[in-house]
C-alpha cells in the first residue's frame, strides 16, 4: 500500500493577481508515496495539475464531498505500478483557489464574517494557482519537482509553472491543453455563465441561505460537456436514438415536446447535468472558467517561445484526434514554441473518437507515453507510437508533430 496524505494547510496571507489579498488561504491537496530529493537539488516529487471541475482527490476514495469525476479522477493513471507510479514518485495534486473542494473559494467561509465568501472572493487567475501551489510545496517541504502534469485547464496550469518557476521543474507534460482558449471556446463559456446568472436563483452570488442556481448550473454543464465530446463519439453512442419509454425529463418542457420523442442524447446530458449541481459550486464554476478563459503563454511576452525560453526541462505535450476544444493543431503550435524556445520536447497524438474526454476515458493510451516520458525523457519508447497523417483532421496542411508521428 502506498502512504496518502489528505488535508487543508494554511499558506497564510495570498495576494492575487488581481492585488485583492485572503488573509488565510486554505489549499486542500492530496499526497501519495514518499517523498526523497537527491544530492543533485532534484526530487521524485510529481505534481498533478486538475482540470477545470476536478479536485485534488486524484486516485484515493477520496472525501466524501466529491463525487463523479471529481472523485478518483485519475486512478487509471496513478498508483503503486501505474504510469505515474506512487511506490516511485512522490504525487502531489491541490485543489485550485477559487474551486469548493476544500480550498478557499466563493463557498468557503469568509473569516470576518462567518458567512461564505460568495462573490467577495477575489478574482482568480491561472497565474494565482500556480503560486498557491509553489506555496504549499514550500510548506510540504518540496523544492524542485521531477514532473509537473495537467490536463485541460490543468495543463495551462502546467505551461504556467515553465513560465513562473522555470528553475523548479526538469518537465512538463501539459495534456489536452493550449496556449489559450480559441474565440470558439471563449463564447461558448461566456453563454454557460449566463445561464447561472441570469438564473433567478443566483441573487448576485449571494444564494447560500436559500437556494442555489442549479438550472444555470446544469444549462452551463450541459453546454461544457457538448464542448468535451467529439461528433463521432455522439453519433456512436446516442445517434437519433429515443430515450426508452422508461425515460423521464429531467427539466420542463414545452407542450409540443410530447409530440416528439426524448432523445438518448437529451438524457445523457440531462442525467450530467443532475449529478454534477449535486457536486460543484455555481459561483465556484464562474471564477474558474474566468481563470482558464484569461490565461495566454504569451501574455507579458513576445511569443510563446519567448515565454518558455527560461524553462530549460523537457516537454511531453499530449492531443487527441477528436478533440476540438483543445486541437491537435494548438498542441503543436506549442510544440513549435517549445522548439523554437530550444526546449526538447516531444508531442504524442493519440488517435481517439472520444474527444476532450480522452485523456480521462482512456488511459490505456495515455498511460504508456507518460510512464516512458517520466522515466526516460522525450526520447521514450512508448512516445514515439504513430499515427499516421491521413488520421489528422486538415492534414494536408498540417506540419510534422513528431519525427517519428507519421513514419518520417
Amino acid at each position: 500500500m502506498t502512504s496518502v496524505e489528505s488535508g487543508t494547510r494554511s499558506l497564510g496571507t495570498f495576494t492575487f493577481e488581481c492585488g485583492e489579498s485572503v488573509e488565510d488561504l486554505q489549499v486542500a491537496y492530496e499526497a501519495y508515496g514518499d517523498f526523497e530529493a537527491d544530492p543533485e537539488g532534484g526530487s521524485n516529487a510529481v505534481l498533478l495539475c486538475h482540470a477545470l471541475t476536478g479536485s485534488q482527490n486524484v486516485a484515493s476514495a477520496g472525501v466524501a464531498e466529491t463525487a463523479g469525476q471529481a472523485r478518483a479522477w485519475w486512478n487509471d493513471i496513478v498508483g503503486p505500478g501505474k504510469a505515474i507510479d506512487t511506490t516511485e514518485y512522490y504525487v502531489v495534486c491541490a485543489n485550485v483557489p477559487g474551486s469548493c473542494y476544500g480550498s478557499s473559494g466563493p463557498p468557503a467561509e469568509h473569516p470576518e464574517t462567518g458567512e461564505p465568501w460568495g462573490t467577495d472572493f477575489p478574482p482568480v487567475t491561472v497565474g494565482d494557482w500556480t503560486r498557491s501551489q509553489r506555496r504549499l510545496l514550500d510548506d510540504l517541504g518540496v523544492g524542485r519537482l521531477h514532473t509537473v502534469v495537467g490536463g485541460s485547464a490543468g495543463g495551462m496550469n502546467v505551461l504556467d509553472w515553465a513560465v513562473q518557476y522555470p528553475d523548479d521543474v526538469r518537465r512538463i507534460v501539459p495534456v489536452a491543453a493550449a496556449a489559450r482558449l480559441d474565440a470558439q471556446c471563449l463564447g461558448l463559456d461566456a453563454i454557460a455563465r449566463r445561464a447561472i446568472t441570469t438564473d433567478d436563483d443566483w441573487q448576485g452570488g449571494d444564494y447560500y441561505d436559500g437556494d442555489p442556481p442549479t438550472d444555470g448550473l446544469a444549462l452551463a454543464r450541459q453546454i461544457g460537456h457538448v464542448m468535451y465530446l467529439s461528433k463521432a463519439s455522439m453519433a456512436d453512442r446516442f445517434g437519433r436514438r429515443a430515450a426508452g419509454r422508461d425515460a423521464v425529463r429531467s427539466f420542463p418542457a414545452d407542450r409540443a415536446a410530447a409530440f416528439f420523442p426524448y432523445r438518448e442524447v437529451e438524457s445523457y446530458l440531462d442525467y450530467q447535468a443532475e449529478t454534477f449541481v449535486d457536486r460543484f459550486d455555481p459561483n465556484s464554476y464562474l471564477y474558474l472558467t474566468r481563470a482558464m478563459d484569461d490565461y495566454d503563454l504569451s501574455e507579458g511576452y513576445e511569443s510563446d517561445a519567448d515565454a518558455l525560453a527560461a524553462f530549460e526541462g523537457e516537454a511531453l505535450i499530449m492531443s487527441f484526434t477528436g478533440d476540438w476544444h483543445f486541437t491537435v493543431a494548438q498542441s503543436e503550435s506549442l510544440a513549435e514554441a517549445s522548439r523554437e524556445a530550444g526546449v526538447p520536447v516531444a508531442h504524442h497524438v493519440v488517435q481517439s473518437d472520444h474527444g476532450h474526454d480522452a485523456f480521462l476515458v482512456e488511459p490505456e493510451k495515455v498511460g504508456p507515453p507518460l510512464r516512458d516520458f517520466l522515466s526516460a525523457g522525450p526520447e521514450g519508447r512508448a512516445i514515439h507510437d504513430t499515427v499516421e497523417a491521413d488520421e489528422i483532421e486538415g492534414s494536408d496542411d498540417f506540419a510534422p508533430v513528431h519525427n517519428s508521428l507519421f513514419g518520417g
